[in-house]
């Protein structure tokens, strides 16, 4: 096994608020960015808080899984995309994905990390 494990933490979001509080435009929005990215979805669950409150939401995919959390009262964002590399190599468009999601929220500032996972050569 061989991922790639990605992470981002955005503060203070300025782009539209409603991808922070209404899950099924934030679905939406995950799911087409993923398959632009090349990535297969194969099943997805998001859960809105209640009025006002944040969304909670994961795509599974056929190389891993993206997962995101909003809280829409501090305008903040945390997003988790990993991809296992077992067949092809999907780094690159887990980064294209990650990326397309910073940039639509437009946050003020972003704290990233890249995680290399599991071994290249089975043991």
């Amino acid at each position: 096994m061989q991922g790639l494990h990605l992470t981002a933490d955005l503060f203070d979001c300025r782009g539209p608020r409603e991808l922070l509080v209404n899950a099924e435009l934030l679905h939406n929005l995950c799911e087409g960015l993923t398959r632009q990215a090349g990535l297969t979805v194969v099943g997805a669950h998001f859960h809105a808080f209640g009025s006002g409150g944040g969304v909670t939401g994961s795509l599974l995919l056929a190389e891993s899984h993206l997962a995101i959390h909003t809280w829409p009262e501090l305008g903040a964002v945390t997003l988790d995309v990993y991809v296992c590399n077992f067949m092809d190599d999907n780094s690159a468009k887990a980064t294209a994905l990650m990326d397309a999601l910073v940039s639509r929220f437009d946050s003020a500032r972003c704290v990233r990390h890249s995680l290399s996972r599991g071994r290249a050569d089975p043991a």
